[in-house]
């Protein structure tokens, strides 16, 4: 049983437990012996984190951890969460550490363990961790600690890595771009990249203070994103949320595209090209059904995985399958990166308006989308909903109404205590009738 990571690391809110700083170096000490256990050499480690203030503090526990266990840091500062990834490659790290809550307050932090592929720790690594922190072995001696070093040039290779995804010479002069960097990881390199890459570039919320991240912005709140990008005459919003692992995107009109119909713009994309692999794409069960039947007409298979980028990844890699993603906006490219990317995402968004000459709206008006909602239910405390008799037979009730014409999902959230519902049908009256009845009565039984 895992007491500390969830689907994405450990996560909570900062000075309450497990957020906090005698748990982060607690944590680093854990980490330190059992990734040194699995290797011949003194492991070097990799750190980046996000612009809340609580960084500053879990970076400093973190590395104390890890330091005094006997591993060597390697600081590079506020960077996406791929970027974390795509580093831990280059710079040959052992290991490497993201600092962030996502697209969650500033008043949470998180931290979440890659493995020296670029790819998260196994679920068998991160249970020895776990269990290694209710022992923690003897300390080495005082000439075997480790030491810590700033790299000074992380999103500046952050950035040619991004570059070196896209075609050789890919200019892209005219373009309008309205990117929403969401007071997070992504405040310098997204507005950075866009302008080298040629776009006229209006950047919003690319102002961190430590305490503004995901504040009513970001790609949980795209509503400014569109009307900027309306009112400006811009080709196209892009926004992140606070580490720049997901994306979402506005059309010229201001029209929000999720991460479904990002994924059937890509899809369409690297199969013109012939570089789609595994004949399809995997998704999760939240992705709508007018997704899957677009994949269909064009003999595409649309697998999917459990809520959450590491099922989605695990499942890429057994169908080998080289997209995939979440309608969240959390989009995997295994050709480039290990993990969701949302900038990387936008250039290759960008990149698909340049070679077929089509604005986002004409891309992505070939998906027609079921109506779909998602019901949100703050929970006093994490239990079993699908445990509950009354709970399973409401299912089931819904099932039956929706038939082959609709679905319903009902799940914990892997990183809060809340429960969610998610219900489309091809009657949204339907819909929502029966979204609504599961959701009042999981509130009843269970809400705070």
């Amino acid at each position: 049983m895992r007491r500390y990571f969830g689907t994405d690391g450990v996560r909570g809110t900062v000075n309450e437990d497990p957020m906090t700083a005698e748990f982060a170096l607690q944590l680093g000490r854990a980490a330190g012996h059992v990734l040194t256990r699995h290797l011949s050499h003194q492991p070097h480690v990799l750190i980046g984190k996000d612009t809340r203030l609580s960084g500053y503090m879990i970076e400093s526990a973190l590395c104390a951890g890890l330091t005094a266990q006997g591993m060597n840091v390697q600081l590079v500062g506020p960077v996406p969460t791929p970027a974390v990834a795509y580093l831990t490659r280059s710079l040959r790290a052992d290991a490497g550490v993201m600092l962030s809550a996502s697209h969650n307050p500033a008043a949470d932090n998180g931290i979440k363990f890659f493995g020296a592929d670029g790819f998260k720790l196994p679920d068998e690594i991160e249970l020895e961790i776990e269990h290694c922190l209710d022992n923690l072995p003897a300390l080495p001696d005082a000439l075997s600690i480790g030491k810590a070093v700033r790299v000074d040039d992380a999103r500046g290779r952050y950035i040619e890595f991004l570059k070196g995804s896209l075609p050789r010479g890919l200019r892209l002069d005219g373009l309008k771009v309205v990117v929403d960097c969401a007071n997070g990881a992504a405040y310098d390199v997204a507005p950075r990249i866009l302008a080298e890459l040629g776009c006229e570039v209006i950047a919003i919320h690319d102002q961190p203070d430590g305490y503004n991240i995901n504040q009513e912005c970001g790609s949980t709140y795209p509503e400014s994103m569109c009307t900027l990008v309306a009112s400006t005459d811009a080709d196209i919003g892009i926004a992140m949320d606070g580490d720049a692992d997901r994306l979402i995107a506005c059309d010229a009109n201001g029209t929000l595209i999720d991460g479904d119909r990002i994924i059937a713009i890509l899809a369409t994309q690297q199969l013109r090209r012939g570089a789609l692999e595994g004949g399809g794409v995997v998704t999760t069960l939240m992705s709508n059904m007018g997704l899957e039947r677009y994949l269909n007409a064009m003999d595409l298979k649309m697998h999917r995985a459990a809520v959450g980028d590491r099922y989605v990844l695990e499942m890429m890699r057994e169908k080998g399958c080289n997209l995939g993603g979440e309608q969240s906006g959390h989009l995997i490219m295994l050709d480039h990166n290990t993990t969701g990317d949302g900038l990387m995402s936008a250039l290759q968004l960008l990149c698909a308006m340049s070679d077929q000459g089509k604005p986002l709206s004409e891309l992505a008006d070939g998906m027609s989308l079921f109506p779909q909602k998602l019901w949100n239910i703050v929970m006093a405390e994490r239990k079993d909903i699908l445990a509950d008799a009354s709970v399973v037979a409401a299912i089931k009730d819904a099932e039956t109404k929706l038939d082959a014409n609709g679905r319903i999902n009902v799940r914990l959230s892997g990183t809060e205590p809340k429960a969610r519902v998610m219900v489309e049908a091809a009657d949204e009256t339907m819909m929502l009738d029966i979204g609504q009845s599961v959701a009042d009565l999981i509130q009843e039984k269970f809400s705070a």
